[in-house]
């Protein structure tokens, strides 16, 4: 067969190209196929399981792929890592993997603060614990296994707050109304769609940013830090240059001596204060610990495909000269029922969760967890030498 006189990555290729239950069946075709399919080395198993976990439209195949000894283990960790938690705990047959990838899989699925719940147990055995308490969550309201759900704020004093609240009584929506009264903020109206931005998805959560934009009276009022979180600086999505060097270039707008360089009053920018943000490669790396949803998959650089939400509106934000002012709160909300809807849908029913629980009937409450130090760091790295004091509870940390 002149197929099999094919180099092996052109034949891994083609094979890859197809269906998981075509390419199960052409694995035994010959002994050549057979090779080519085994060898970790080539894998042409991994585009067809990506495949499916981004569709997620599961094939039967897929549930005992792990009884196959031709598929590579380390395909199992991006499925373990990646599929929805009843697929893994009540559909898939699970393979005899090493302590270490366990240990892979934990990591790569869930926050660091997570790590918690791991206590003396084996990582198989703290990986499906803590899946199955995600997996309860989206289902019920229960809230026994975590009853204090923590949260983080960024001040615009430059310092940052992680606070807690009852589990049963929280709502990210009526502690942010909270935080904007207690910054002179309430007149100002709170837009849905400048009230929070999503900042990363993962497997099982997202993480929300609340915070508001408007034309502050003051420098003092602005920010810096809430804009460094969201829009790292050196990123832009898919922009002809840099977003800062085109503010400098508009000599318009200044900034503020603080640790976020972040544009506020009206004077000249010398654009090369905005040199070491032209190459962002040197300071940001993908994140894989934990592992992003495909559409945040190049998270902290920009996603293409309209799940990066990001840099929304920054052109209009920029010529309406609005700025993050006040408090920016940090929330992370549970579901994967929604987490994989299109993220318009997603946003309606978020919005109507927040605003008004008891009116989204079909939507449990209580579907918020933890979200704590470890947790910003492992998201927003560049927000350690940022923010100047780490405050535990509230206050200022006096």
């Amino acid at each position: 067969m002149f197929f099999e006189r094919l180099p092996v990555d052109l034949i891994a290729e083609i094979l890859g190209e197809l269906d998981l239950e075509s390419l199960i069946q052409m694995a035994y075709v010959s002994k050549r196929f057979y090779s080519v399919a085994s060898d970790p080395s080539l894998n042409p198993w991994r585009r067809p399981i990506m495949r499916i976990l981004n569709m997620h439209m599961y094939e039967p195949a897929l549930k005992h792929l792990s009884v196959r000894l031709i598929v590579p283990r380390r395909n199992w960790i991006e499925i373990i890592t990646l599929a929805r938690p009843s697929f893994v705990l009540y559909d898939a047959t699970l393979p005899n993997l090493k302590s270490e990838e366990w240990e892979e899989c934990f990591k790569r699925r869930f926050l660091p603060s997570w790590q918690k719940w791991k206590k003396e147990s084996s990582w198989k055995e703290a990986f499906l614990k803590l899946l199955h308490r995600v997996w309860h969550r989206s289902v019920s309201s229960c809230t026994s296994d975590e009853a204090w759900t923590k949260y983080v704020v960024l001040n615009r004093n430059g310092s940052a707050n992680e606070l807690e609240v009852s589990s049963r009584n929280y709502n990210p929506f009526s502690v942010f109304n909270e935080m904007k009264q207690q910054n002179n903020l309430s007149h100002l109206e709170t837009r849905i769609r400048a009230s929070y931005r999503l900042v990363v998805e993962l497997s099982d959560v997202r993480i929300l940013a609340f915070g508001t934009l408007a034309k502050p009276r003051s420098d003092l009022m602005v920010n810096p830090n809430a804009h460094m979180f969201l829009t790292p600086p050196g990123i832009t999505a898919n922009r002809p240059g840099n977003v800062l060097t085109k503010l400098a270039s508009r000599n318009r707008l200044g900034f503020v001596d603080d640790h976020g360089v972040y544009p506020m009053s009206p004077s000249t920018v010398p654009a090369y204060l905005f040199k070491d943000y032209h190459n962002p490669v040197v300071t940001y790396k993908r994140l894989i610990y934990p592992q992003p949803a495909t559409t945040h998959a190049n998270y902290p650089l920009f996603t293409s495909g309209g799940g990066d939400s990001r840099w929304n509106d920054l052109d209009e934000i920029e010529e309406s000269g609005l700025h993050w002012v006040g408090a920016l709160m940090q929330a992370m909300v549970s579901h994967p029922r929604l987490l994989k809807s299109h993220n318009l849908f997603f946003c309606c029913r978020i919005t109507a969760q927040l605003i008004c629980p008891s009116r989204d009937s079909d939507n449990p409450r209580h579907q918020y967890a933890s979200f704590a130090w470890d947790d910003l760091w492992a998201i927003a790295p560049w927000m350690d030498e940022i923010i100047t004091k780490r405050i535990n509870g509230a206050g200022l940390g006096n």
